[in-house]
């Protein structure tokens, strides 16, 4: 496995803004921002550790205990990472085995560290990373299905929309409005996937409890089969209710709805799909049913 480095930086970056009297150094949000970016740089040893205790707290309070908690860690920082990434690709930890994927953690935490205290942002460019690495080219499908589980790991954590029977705002255009004239807002973290392989039906084959070996088998096979016939997905990623799930769509509702995801008027939304002999009345059935839809909109004259 390949393990790149980040460039270091300068000592003036490391350093603390020096600020004239009287300026003020910022909102308390930016400064426990910087702090924890410091602290991040300290657990990868990116900082050196004066300039570190400069901006930790607890180095003023109790300079011994602070370097002990600095050194734990430290010493943690792997399985720091291991657990982060753990939280957004068991799949992929499954498929790789735990001492791969921990090395695979420790790796992707030295060459794409966090940027933010909250490691529940950090992972994303895993998916990418785990595509450019050659020693991971005999498992060509990984690197989809890490895509597909950091999707859904967005949509779990995207805003939650009112539950039913609230309305869908703006829903009575769609009956007077000319469909060139309004767009179709999509809830909160609805995306798609484009795969060559069969990253859906792999997903779902690990959501099988093991104790149901029968069904477990079965899924697998299909998997197994699948990828022997070359036969690709599209994944729709969305939310029922506060669980994000994953269904397989058509040619014709990708089409539709990847227009819609990229604020298409509805009308040529509806000519993409309309080519593809996509059925906008059933899809509007259920979508208005399972909460797809945020909101149906004008859209602002001279846009």
């Amino acid at each position: 496995m390949s393990d790149p480095r980040r460039a270091g930086m300068s000592d003036a970056a490391d350093a603390a803004p020096k600020l004239a009297p009287g300026v003020a150094l910022g909102t308390a949000r930016q400064q426990e921002a910087q702090r924890q970016q410091m602290l991040l740089r300290a657990l990868m040893r990116d900082a050196r550790p004066g300039v570190l205790a400069g901006w930790m707290r607890e180095s003023v309070q109790s300079p011994e205990r602070f370097q002990r908690g600095l050194k734990a860690y430290q010493s943690n920082a792997g399985a720091l990472a291991e657990r982060a990434l753990l939280a957004v690709y068991p799949v992929v930890q499954q498929l790789l085995g735990e001492d791969s994927f921990a090395a695979l953690a420790r790796v992707h935490w030295r060459a794409e560290p966090p940027q933010r205290g909250d490691l529940a942002h950090w992972g994303g460019s895993l998916p990418a990373f785990i595509a450019e690495d050659p020693q991971l080219a005999d498992v060509p499908y990984l690197a989809d299905l890490a895509r597909l589980e950091w999707l859904l790991h967005t949509a779990a954590g995207a805003v939650d929309l009112p539950p039913p029977p609230a309305p869908v705002p703006g829903l009575e255009r769609l009956a007077v409005d000319d469909p060139g004239a309004l767009q179709l807002q999509l809830a909160p973290g609805t995306a798609l996937l484009r795969s060559t392989y069969p990253v859906v039906a792999l997903w779902q084959a690990h959501q099988v409890h093991p104790a149901d070996e029968t069904l477990r088998e079965q899924r697998f096979a299909d998997v197994r089969q699948a990828l022997a016939d070359g036969r690709g997905e599209i994944a729709w990623i969305g939310r029922d209710g506060l669980r994000p799930v994953v269904r397989v769509v058509d040619e014709a509702e990708a089409v539709f709805v990847a227009a819609l995801l990229a604020a298409a008027p509805l009308d040529q939304a509806l000519v993409s799909g309309s080519a593809a002999e996509f059925d906008f009345g059933s899809w509007l059935l259920r979508a208005l049913e399972q909460r797809w839809i945020a909101a149906v909109v004008p859209i602002p004259l001279g846009a």
